[in-house]
């Protein structure tokens, strides 16, 4: 068994205020740098709409390629989603190791959920996962998420589910998780939480926010009676409404539609992630 264990933080090692940083945005591509933007975003958009566990979970980006090798975008260990900014996030290799000069550190651990899907699905172009309490608590039921809702059928055949191993420390454990991801978009990590995949950061925010819309819903109804009083709609109707909605999730849809309103609504709620 391959284990990696979580990283302690270095004695004597601080972790800077990201507003106190130099940007780093004119020593970077401006692709990097947009994308180190749009990451950002998606950090405090997260926290703005409650997905969040401390400094628990995380969301990695792809970036282009740099002399044949691949590079993703992740979160320092120690800052709060709220904080984010595009000059603190640490550029890493496929293996956690960190590409750039930081004064951060990252816990490599939290890469290994990451890894497996960036390097079995180029099409992954962000990745975010998170432990929300409803998320978690549809994760723990045996028949998973239900065609209780709307929210629920745009994203139930996009679904899939993978069995808890602990927390994400084995190495080996990449390999099943991308066995069970299979070519969908969206993975329910049993007794654990919920996981997305887009080609942008728009797109995998989109569909965790239809994702978390359909668990919580789904709390919320089966608080409300036992499963003889809540109607589930049949998998035809399922497969209506995915293919109705499947065109939000296309680059240059979902991203165009939603993306633009977020940026405006998170300048206003909680400005500097573009720094």
């Amino acid at each position: 068994m391959n284990d990696q264990s979580a990283v302690q933080r270095p004695v004597g090692f601080d972790i800077p205020d990201p507003a106190t940083l130099t940007s780093v945005k004119d020593s970077v591509s401006p692709a990097e740098w947009q994308l180190r933007c749009d990451l950002a975003a998606t950090y405090r958009l997260c926290a703005l709409h409650g997905w969040t566990d401390l400094v628990f979970t995380h969301i990695s980006v792809r970036l282009p390629d740099e002399d044949g090798q691949e590079r993703f975008l992740i979160n320092p260990y120690g800052l709060m989603f709220d904080e984010m900014t595009a000059s603190s996030l640490v550029k890493i290799d496929l293996d956690g190791n960190i590409c750039q000069e930081t004064p951060y550190f990252i816990n490599p651990a939290g890469f290994t959920i990451h890894s497996a899907i960036h390097a079995a699905r180029h099409d992954a172009g962000c990745v975010i996962h998170v432990h929300t309490p409803y998320g978690v608590a549809v994760s723990v039921q045996k028949e998973g998420l239900r065609r209780y809702t709307q929210f629920s059928m745009i994203v139930n055949n996009d679904l899939a589910y993978h069995d808890y191993e602990g927390i994400a420390l084995n190495l080996d454990e990449r390999a099943r998780i991308v066995n069970d991801l299979g070519e969908k978009n969206l993975l329910m990590l049993r007794n654990h939480g919920t996981l997305t995949v887009g080609a942008n950061c728009a797109l995998a925010f989109l569909r965790m926010y239809f994702l978390e819309n359909a668990c919580k819903t789904q709390i919320l109804a089966q608080a409300a009676g036992g499963a003889e009083h809540l109607h589930e709609e049949p998998q035809d109707m399922a497969d209506l409404v995915a293919a109705q909605a499947g065109g939000a999730f296309t680059p240059g849809s979902g991203d165009n539609l939603v993306w633009p309103g977020l940026m405006r609504k998170l300048r206003r709620a909680n400005p500097g992630h573009d720094l």
